[in-house]
């Protein structure tokens, strides 16, 4: 579209090896790659930890309980809420 100069190719050949190398940061709306992993980790961190106490608040809902925490290793004997033969009063 623009043809190249004289000027324009003195001021090219004339940059000094020592100046500044200047390049675009790739951005998308703004957000650059380093600004998009520190807003991940903080939501990704915020998420794991109100999933974990929504299972543990939600914990002693039978549902909850025998849907999801006690198909957990470790947690099914736990959590088990069964009642024995010998305690039962009827």
């Amino acid at each position: 579209m623009f043809s190249q100069t004289l000027r324009r190719a003195a001021a090219v050949s004339a940059r000094s090896p020592f100046a500044s190398k200047y390049s675009v940061q790739p951005h998308v709306a703004g957000i650059t790659p380093n600004l998009a992993v520190k807003i991940g980790t903080i939501a990704g961190t915020f998420g794991v930890s109100a999933g974990i106490f929504a299972l543990f608040f939600f914990g002693e809902v039978p549902r909850v309980r025998k849907d999801i925490l006690q198909q957990l290793p470790f947690f099914d004997t736990y959590l088990d809420r069964t009642v024995p033969p010998e305690d039962n009063p009827f």
